[in-house]
Parts: C-alpha cells; structure tokens; sequence
C-alpha cells in the first residue's frame, strides 16, 4: 500500500505538478522584469482591500480511489483485489466569493461542478482473471478554504490554501460490481499565486484532496442472487477518494 501511494504521488509530481510548478515560476520571475527600475507600475493597487469580491474558476482535476483489502475468499476460491491503474482528467467549474479578514488572510467559498471518470481494475490473485468497471462521477463540490497570502511583490503575490469541502454525486447509479455513496468529505491543501493584471486578477492553484469518509456502499442487497459479484464488495473494508484539482482562478 506505501509503495503505491509513493508511486501516486510520484505519478502527479512528474506528469502534472512539475510543468505546473514551472509555469507559475517562470511568470513569478518574468513579471518583475516588465517594470523598469524606478518606474515601477502596480496593477490594481487596492484589490486587496476590498471586504470582499466575487470571481469564477475553470480547471482540470484527477480522481483516486484508495482501497483497503481485507483478504476475503469466496466460496468460489476468488480472491479479489482492486486498484486504480490509470488517472483520466475532468473538468471543473466554480464560482468563487472572497472575504477579507485579514491583511494575509482570506476566506474563499467555491461553489462549483466536477466532471471525471475513475477506471477500476479487479484482479482475482488466485485465477489472474481481470475486470474493469468505469466509475464516472458529477460532483456538486462545495469548498470553504482559508486563503493564506504572502506580501505582494511588484505584481505577484504567493499564497497556500487549506479547508474542507463537501461533494455530493449527482450522476445516476448504475447496477455494477462497486457502488459508491453519493457524499464524501475532503480535507484541502493547496498553493498559488495571484497575477495582478491590469483589469483582474489571475491565480493559478494546485490542491490536493485527501477523502475523510468511507465511499463504499458496502450494502448490495441487490446482488443476494449474485454471489460472485458481491464477493468483491465484501474483499473490501473501505474505500478512501483522492483528488488533485488544477484551476485558474480569475478574480
């Protein structure tokens, strides 16, 4: 299990996080040199003393689902386990209202819409038989995050989110091997940086997203008559949602 999410974490580090990580750096040190010495041009010099403001977001996220075994073996002899072997971009969508509470913080409430897709592999260790099954999702996501800011420099102003959010599963349930409930809970952790441009601000972000609850419906009366497929319900004692969003706010 370590291994794996060693090898997730590497998995977004070098395929999403680093090209990210380079942009925002590459524009944190070009924007300084717009200005010439001495005449120095603050874009939107009092956006951030307003009580609050309102903006929208647009972005990509990744889904994860982290499973917890518990060695069941059914009476066929099956033994099942399951992993996500793959991350499939989605899009997302928010609307965004910020409020001032402090010269470095802020608090931002980012209602808004997730579309993805989870690919689940299930292998039965005994047989090597594999079957996949599609977990598409529609979330309602609801984040409340505390907007923590550095100082302002020229143009550019660093910052680190954290909160929790809520998100509710729209999309309609289908009858397959793994049910998922439609609530969950995250905690939030995220890092930017807001871009004061001439007529908006532009806040890159990552955020990473670590579920609280067990998503599993582990409940299948309609599979009583289904024996095999409840078996891989029962080869698990929970299971654990993850996700990395990647949005570019503009304020």
């Amino acid at each position: 299990m370590m291994e794996r999410l060693k090898n997730c974490s590497l998995f977004y580090i070098n395929k999403f996080l680093s090209p990210l990580l380079f942009v925002v750096m590459a524009m944190w040190t070009i924007v300084p040199l717009w200005a010439k010495p001495g005449d120095v041009v603050l874009n939107r010099p009092y956006a951030d003393l307003k009580l609050w403001h309102l903006g929208f977001s647009v972005g990509t996220q990744f889904q994860d689902l982290v499973f917890t075994h518990n060695g069941f073996v059914s009476e066929q002899g099956r033994q099942w386990a399951m992993e996500v072997p793959d991350y499939s971009p989605g899009v997302c969508a928010n609307v965004l209202a910020d409020l001032r509470l402090h010269q470095n913080f802020n608090l931002r409430l980012s209602p808004g819409m997730y579309f993805g897709s989870k690919l689940v592999e299930m292998r039965d260790l005994k047989s090597g038989d594999r079957m996949l099954q599609d977990v598409k999702s529609a979330y309602v996501v609801l984040p409340l995050d505390l907007k923590i800011s550095g100082d302002r420099y020229f143009n550019t102003r660093p910052y680190v989110t954290v909160g929790p959010m809520l998100t509710f599963d729209i999309g309609k349930k289908r009858a397959e091997y793994l049910q998922f409930n439609t609530t969950d809970a995250y905690f939030c952790v995220g890092l930017g940086t807001d871009f004061y441009l001439p007529f908006f601000k532009l806040n890159p972000e990552v955020k990473f997203c670590f579920g609280l609850t067990d998503v599993l419906n582990h409940d299948r009366s309609d599979l009583k008559e289904d024996q095999a497929s409840l078996s891989i319900t029962n080869s698990l004692t929970k299971v654990r949602s993850n996700m990395m969003v990647i949005t570019f706010n503009f304020e």
